[in-house]
């Protein structure tokens, strides 16, 4: 059962707890931690394959458990980042009215320990896994190689967000407190020069297939790397390797496909899921769910006019994938993607990596090379399945604002991915300043955590902070 895949080795889980802990206090309070500490795990957690493994385990579970970063919930990059954009309105008050006002304060409490500090927690893990598992004798050959891809993957993964984030950001790949205590901010280009490194290494360790976690697609695999891969060249204007990469994915047929079914998208183990995370809370399913639905007035978040307007007639997505309360007065929509609010058993994984966006970034690689009629045939792909006729822009600039806006109504409420796009786009200030009257250009960047800087004064503050 997938349940106990992720509790089998509860002990090395809760070692992994403790390294993790660090991150509620925040980078510089854990390297003053003398380095005995990393020679007990090296010697303990990577004495055998059961327990390494579980380790790696940890940072999955850890994703979902926690109110931040990874988990869905209200302070991850899902809900922050979508407020920050046009996907929802928040209505909590402080540190998160904060993303949705985009006016950050550099000691926003959410920005420091939910984004900033979790990731890196989860990239110090990640180091820690790699040099224990560095010339290690007591592991079979096959789990060594199969971490190794998946620590690696995991920190890929975190720099990409971070980067994203933050823009230039210090770029950690050991554990050495000493080295890491005074490292500067990185460029964003050399950050995501590691990020391919890592998903490139990735791809050659990791799993074809899901048989290293029963069939379930909870664990990043080949595919998962090549999917990230490919995001991250159509973020580095890298048009070609985008449209290869996004290709390998696409080709797998036997492994990937678009249900014609909109309401089957998110349900655990999809045809279309690359990579999702397992929910581990006792009688819930996703953290999405329990904070999109509504059954009463919205008090954390609800969908804006503007993707819900956004929607073309005849659109399924508007139906399928947005929900609507009334209390008899107001009226709030939501985000419906996921369905069960809560339920003992579970039929939706939280969704990472799918399909629709691999056909999303093809498309956009295939336009920028002047590519138009195969860029249109993979966006007709995505407005196909919505029930949509086939596109009818043309040309490169009015193909690439069709995409935008496939990728709006598409990937609404997830990852972040509106805000991302905007700002990598350069369409932030003339989309997000006619829409938000507090809208300023520095907000496209979130602020360095303001103890970051006072705990490494080698650490500079974003422009606007």
């Amino acid at each position: 059962m997938p349940i106990t895949f992720y509790t089998k080795h509860n002990i090395i889980i809760g070692l992994f707890f403790l390294f993790f802990s660090w991150s509620l206090t925040g980078c510089t309070k854990f390297v003053q931690i003398s380095p005995p500490g990393n020679q007990l795990v090296t010697q303990s957690v990577f004495s055998n394959d059961g327990s390494a493994t579980g380790a790696v385990n940890g940072i999955y579970s850890q994703m979902t458990l926690s109110n931040g970063f990874a988990s869905g919930a209200q302070a991850s990059v899902t809900q922050l980042a979508g407020m920050s954009a046009d996907d929802f309105i928040g209505y909590t008050p402080g540190n998160y009215q904060e993303f949705f006002t985009n006016s950050i304060n550099i000691s926003n409490g959410i920005n420091s320990a939910n984004l900033w500090t979790e990731a890196y927690g989860y990239i110090y893990t990640c180091n820690a896994i790699l040099e224990g598992l560095n010339n290690n004798q007591s592991l079979s050959p096959a789990v060594n190689q199969e971490l190794n891809g998946e620590a690696k993957f995991i920190r890929a993964f975190c720099y990409f967000y971070l980067t994203n984030l933050y823009g230039d950001v210090p770029l950690y790949t050991s554990s050495n407190y000493e080295i890491n205590a005074v490292s500067l901010r990185t460029q964003a280009s050399l950050v995501y020069a590691q990020i391919i490194s890592d998903l490139r290494d990735a791809q050659t360790l990791l799993s074809v297939d899901y048989s290293i976690a029963n069939g379930e697609r909870i664990k990043p695999t080949k595919w998962a790397a090549t999917a990230l891969l490919a995001r991250a060249y159509l973020y580095e204007s890298k048009w070609d390797s985008a449209e290869a990469a996004a290709s390998q994915v696409i080709d797998n047929v036997g492994l990937y496909s678009l249900p014609a079914n909109l309401d089957s998208v998110f349900l655990k183990n999809s045809s279309e899921a690359i990579w999702q995370l397992l929910p581990v809370q006792p009688g819930s399913n996703t953290r999405e769910a329990a904070n999109f639905i509504l059954t009463a007035k919205p008090t954390v978040v609800s969908l804006t006019n503007f993707i819900v307007s956004a929607f073309e007639m005849g659109d399924n997505r508007r139906n399928d994938w947005v929900g609507t309360y009334s209390d008899g007065t107001n009226t709030w929509y939501f985000a419906h993607k996921y369905k069960v609010q809560a339920s003992p058993v579970l039929t939706e994984y939280s969704m990472v990596l799918r399909l629709a966006e691999q056909y999303l970034i093809r498309a956009e690689a295939r336009a920028q090379v002047n590519n138009i009629s195969a860029s249109q045939a993979d966006l007709n792909m995505i407005r196909n399945r919505a029930g949509l006729s086939n596109t009818t822009a043309g040309d490169q600039a009015s193909l690439l604002l069709a995409i935008e806006h496939e990728r709006q109504v598409e990937l609404f409420s997830e990852w972040g991915h509106r805000w991302l796009d905007l700002n990598r786009t350069s369409r932030a200030d003339a989309v997000l300043g006619a829409e938000k009257p507090s809208w300023k250009p520095t907000a496209k960047l979130y602020p360095v955590p303001s103890s970051e800087i006072l705990n490494n004064l080698q650490i500079t503050q974003n422009p606007g902070y």
